[in-house]
């Protein structure tokens, strides 16, 4: 596959399905951020963009020359499962002791 400055944000997602057949089902989240350095090597993040499976939205058509990637960027993507399968995980999290008593249960 060939990702050039014209590559929207769908044919990333596409790619990215390619390779990781969990993140093709219905709803599945991918937002994307770039990555880039400062003239000092400090890292920064810019988030560009989201796209979803099986749904169209105005991201969807942004492409790399549109959020001004350049040489020498990074593009940072977090895949998100579909919000039911994201409410089965929270389900399952562990509760503390005392969560009964005002406290929020903990992810960890």
């Amino acid at each position: 596959a060939v990702v050039s400055t014209q590559s929207t944000g769908k044919e990333l997602t596409n790619l990215i399905k390619d390779v990781h057949p969990q993140a093709s089902d219905k709803g599945t989240m991918f937002n994307f951020a770039l990555s880039f350095p400062d003239r000092k090597g400090l890292f920064h993040f810019k988030e560009v963009g989201t796209t979803s499976v099986g749904h169209t939205g105005p991201d969807d058509k942004l492409t790399l020359q549109t959020v001004r990637l350049e040489i020498g960027d990074f593009m940072d993507v977090a895949i998100r499962p579909p919000p039911e399968d994201r409410m089965k995980e929270r389900r399952n999290v562990p509760m503390r002791r005392d969560a009964g008593r005002g406290f929020r249960p903990r992810p960890y």
